[in-house]
């Protein structure tokens, strides 16, 4: 990156760099409200130290001196992590989250912990403890969710790097909507240990960036075997960097009828939309790809088999949050019904919706009809995403059905907040990397993002595919 190769020449200084995006922040977030935590300090006694070693002769590590936003669920020691809830109130985490002390031993400087859905449940970060975060481009507008924070951040110009968790889309839908980078790893390639867990079968830590390039940097840093996450991948080698100039021709590319408009896909898909994410098929085209429409049916699956998966994770994952080990307690007679005042004031309405959907799903008599026909699905889609990939190397679709939408217009209607990850899930319910890469304007103005979907660990394609697009756009 630009920043980190002129910080590593002592070309300019870390502290000046860091004092820049944080006299924009204090000009700018009051409206947005990107963050929860802003860590002024802590990021100019980083960002000093760094300047000490490059004056030193110090090699500071490829990501020197840059500002970087960390999503609010992902623990830093002895700094407030909230997941934008209530009942995380006043815990600090003992300890780093393994992207974090990466990222800081690559040289990056986190300047704050951004906003998000609470506990990373929603579609457009107004599900929050602490207020909603805005649009850059229109700040009457969602940026998404859940990782809309650390999106926004990017978008505005707060830092340069937002690091997200992507559950059902939550990094690659705020980033369509923001107009910036976002990319959801294979699951695995990234280690989760220090993630508050939603859905853990489904969660995964991945770059959000400016550009292509940005997201490579910060995917290549992050990425790899960490002996603390049991699902980490044991061998896995970030290459994203290295296969940004190799362009697609020979490629081949399947257009994903059911994520496309195609007739029994899914519906909603909005014609701008599809009309940004059909040019962009022509431009991998012209570039040399080989590209064909192809059909994934039981993509029309994935919302249903996630809403069933997804909340019977979290209500096993939140019971932890129980008012006697760490966070808000609220007193009570006895000790049940002080957990229960406790739950009752420190989730909030979606989080609480989430928890007993799925602990429905999980119960007697309603487990084989729900979450073991969800799980069912799952291994399906598996198969046929299988299937697909022995004839495509990569898969594009639009990233959301729509642009951004304004703020209070879906929090009163569930099921068509969910549809916004319509096309996204399908990636975390197999475990593929995707990326979703801005790509033109919608009628309204607003930022349309197309995403690039690849089989398990071929996470490099995603961004080989996307540096042409982020080209021709």
């Amino acid at each position: 990156m630009e920043i980190a190769a002129a910080v590593s020449a002592g070309e300019r200084s870390a502290l000046e760099v860091v004092d820049e995006h944080l006299d924009l922040i204090a000009q700018r977030d009051p409206e947005l409200h990107a963050f929860n935590l802003v860590t002024a300090e802590s990021a100019r006694a980083e960002a000093a130290a760094i300047d000490a070693r490059v004056s030193a002769g110090e090699a500071v590590g490829p990501l020197a001196g840059v500002p970087l936003a960390v999503k609010d669920n992902m623990c830093t020691k002895g700094v407030p992590t909230t997941c934008s809830s209530k009942i995380l109130e006043g815990w600090r985490p003992p300890y780093d989250a393994t992207v974090v002390e990466r990222l800081r031993q690559a040289g990056a400087v986190s300047v704050g912990k951004t906003n998000l859905d609470e506990f990373a449940m929603g579609s457009s970060t107004e599900h929050s403890a602490f207020g909603p975060t805005r649009n850059p481009h229109d700040p009457s507008r969602v940026p998404g969710g859940s990782s809309g924070g650390s999106a926004a951040s990017v978008a505005a110009g707060f830092t340069p790097l937002g690091i997200g968790s992507d559950t059902g889309g939550s990094i690659r839908q705020p980033a369509a909507f923001c107009g910036v980078v976002g990319m959801k790893p294979t699951y695995g390639a990234v280690s989760r240990y220090g993630l508050i867990a939603f859905a853990s079968s489904l969660d995964q830590i991945g770059p959000i960036a400016a550009d292509v390039s940005g997201a490579a940097a910060l995917f290549d840093v992050i990425a790899g075997h960490d002996p603390l996450d049991s699902t980490s991948i044991g061998d896995f080698a970030p290459t994203a960097s290295a296969v940004l100039d190799e362009g697609v021709e020979g490629l081949r590319i399947g257009v994903v009828k059911e994520l496309s408009g195609g007739p029994g896909g899914v519906p909603g898909l909005a014609v701008d939309v599809l009309a940004r994410a059909a040019e962009a098929v022509e431009v991998l085209a012209a570039a040399g790809a080989l590209v064909d429409e192809v059909s994934v049916p039981s993509s029309t699956l994935g919302l249903s088999a996630y809403y069933l998966v997804a909340p019977a994770e979290a209500s096993s994952n939140l019971a932890r949050y129980d008012g006697v080990r760490y966070g808000l307690r609220v007193d009570g007679p006895t000790s049940p019904e002080m957990t229960t005042a406790t739950r009752t004031a420190g989730f909030g309405p979606e989080v609480k919706r989430r928890i007993m959907l799925g602990t429905y799903a999980l119960s007697a008599g309603y487990y084989d009809a729900f979450y073991g026909k969800a799980l069912k699905v799952r291994t399906m889609m598996l198969n046929d995403f299988a299937r697909v990939y022995e004839n495509f190397d990569v898969l594009v679709s639009p990233t959301t059905p729509t642009t951004a939408f304004e703020l209070g217009t879906r929090t009163q209607d569930p099921l068509t907040m969910y549809v916004n990850d319509v096309c996204t899930i399908p990636s975390n319910l197999t475990g593929h990397p995707a990326i979703s890469v801005p790509f033109g304007v919608g009628d309204d103005g607003m930022p349309v993002g197309v995403q690039v979907l690849a089989p398990a660990l071929h996470d490099a394609q995603t961004f080989r595919v996307a540096a042409v697009l982020e080209a021709a756009s």
